[in-house]
């Protein structure tokens, strides 16, 4: 069976953790609780996985970002973050469009 975009897009909402920006270092980082982040980080940054990895594209339309997702790779931390093969595949596949889809905001 291949991967079809459905798969891709569930197994983004499967991401575990969150994500904020270091203004200091100006970097993203990853931590496994809200509660973890430094004071250099801006608690209006701070992201759930799942959500950060789609960027709003036109109203409802959000493109599951490939950038983002290979900063999420580059932590090598996936088993913690649940990255599961469908996203591998996706980044890999850059050339192939990014995904849009119209998606609500998940609740963290």
């Amino acid at each position: 069976m291949g991967i079809t975009s459905t798969h891709i897009c569930a197994a983004a909402d499967q991401l575990q953790g969150f994500v904020g920006f270091n203004a200091k270092t100006g970097r993203y980082i990853v931590r496994f609780s809200e509660d973890s982040f430094g004071l250099d980080v801006l608690e209006q940054s701070i992201t759930p996985t799942c959500e950060f990895v789609w960027r709003t594209f036109e109203g409802e339309l959000m493109n599951l970002d490939r950038a983002r997702l290979q900063l999420l790779l580059e932590q090598n931390i996936d088993d913690r973050l649940a990255i599961s093969e469908p996203l591998r595949v996706y980044v890999r596949r850059a050339d192939l469009p990014e995904i849009s889809a119209e998606r609500r905001r998940l609740s963290a």
